[in-house]
């Protein structure tokens, strides 16, 4: 067993977890909730030498696996627990658990870690095609002020996501670099899933790639990335030796150092969803919101579960990959949430929320916007379009003549 023997005894089995639990809601059956884990592991955590001669009690079975697996990791269970269990970690360490007892990951969950293994991302795309939406107007600079980490979805699947964080930056003065070719997936899919073993490789690879181009800061669009590189790689390798952002953070110090230029005013109503790697996990919950606040026209509605409660996309811990259509029924409520608020754009700040989200609403047929917010500072960032200058009638006159 892993070191949980604190949260297990801790465990008050009121059930609490299961009220807020997405995947309860999705697969009603109580084995899948914290609570019915829990209780599971309990049973296997006492039972004696005799129980296992005679085969009797419970056992690390199948259904338990997937049990194990049926979960978004998105940690709402922990903001309603009220004997405080880091549930996120908790399930993270049972699932390495099964990882290393040869029970564990699901097969899709092993083939992402192989893919990764291989060419470096969960798709299996080339490492030579990573950067290729970088925008041709934008000059690679040495000793840059950031690398821009698009992350796996946006250089392969939500590339305009990253087209458009790299230029808003560009834009306020950011000299930005990328690692091109060289940049690896952070690890969130195979760590998530209890795959740990690709963390301190990939880590290390990432962090030096960054020290050698002699940049300032690395910045991410994407949740998953910011949470693996800002907190896991302290836990499997070493904490980078330099700042890690998220985009909104970055943004968030630009704009109060004057240096992000609006111009354009969008007059229209929005409202925000909070990825859980960076609400509950990265406890980055203002400067989001303190972005919004300041574009023009803009008038922000909260859904009524935000912040600390936001419901949870469905995209996260392995689970969009393996129940990909509870995954897309779960994205379906939260984007049903977000029309009941009389919203027209659905903002969120990532790009794997954004590619779940757009799922759910054409799920529902949704006509709400679903954008990431570096798309919606692209909008308003556009530089003013230069007229040229009133040539005088003499000079008319004379080249006419």
């Amino acid at each position: 067993m892993p070191d949980i023997n604190r949260e297990l005894l801790a465990c008050l089995q009121c059930g609490y977890c299961m009220r807020v639990c997405p995947s309860y809601e999705e697969t009603p059956w109580e084995s899948i909730t914290p609570r019915g884990k829990v209780y599971y592991l309990n049973q296997l955590s006492n039972r004696s030498p005799m129980d296992a001669i005679l085969r009797r009690g419970v056992k690390v079975d199948d259904e338990f696996v997937e049990a194990v697996y049926k979960c978004t990791g998105c940690a709402q269970c922990e903001t309603v627990c009220h004997v405080n269990i880091e549930f996120a970690e908790f399930w993270e360490k049972v699932r390495e658990w099964l990882v290393d007892m040869g029970k564990g990951p699901l097969p899709v969950h092993k083939k992402l870690h192989d893919r990764i293994k291989e060419t470096k991302n969960p798709y299996g795309e080339p490492a030579e095609k990573r950067g290729a939406w970088w925008p041709e107007e934008i000059p690679h600079s040495p000793r840059a002020d950031a690398i821009f980490f698009a992350g796996c979805t946006a250089s392969y699947r939500m590339q305009r996501i990253a087209k458009a964080g790299a230029l808003v930056l560009h834009r306020a003065g950011v000299k930005l670099d990328i690692m091109g070719g060289e940049e690896w997936c952070c690890t969130s899919p195979a760590l998530r899933t209890g795959q740990v073993d690709l963390t301190p490789e990939f880590a290390q690879h990432n962090i030096r790639q960054v020290e050698t181009k002699g940049a300032k800061a690395m910045v991410m669009t994407c949740a998953g990335c910011f949470k693996t590189t800002s907190h896991d790689y302290g836990r499997y390798f070493s904490n980078p030796t330099f700042p890690v952002y998220h985009f909104t953070q970055y943004v968030a110090k630009l704009i109060k150092e004057r240096k992000v230029k609006f111009t354009k005013e969008l007059n229209v109503k929005i409202t925000y969803h909070d990825p859980c790697h960076l609400g509950r996990h990265g406890g980055v919950f203002d400067e989001p919101r303190e972005v919004l606040s300041k574009i023009p026209g803009v008038e922000l509605v909260e859904m009524p579960r935000n912040r600390m409660g936001s419901r949870c996309c469905g995209a996260g811990g392995g689970y969009k990959s393996a129940f990909n259509d509870l995954a897309v029924n779960i994205a379906a409520k939260r984007v049903e949430e977000a029309v009941s608020t009389g919203a027209e754009i659905l903002v969120t700040t990532c790009p794997f929320c954004v590619l779940n989200l757009e799922a759910g609403a054409k799920q529902i047929g949704s006509n709400i916007k679903v954008m990431d917010i570096s798309e919606l500072l692209l909008e308003v960032t556009e530089p003013e379009a230069k007229v040229p200058a009133a040539v005088p009638e003499k000079a008319k006159a004379a080249t006419s003549a």
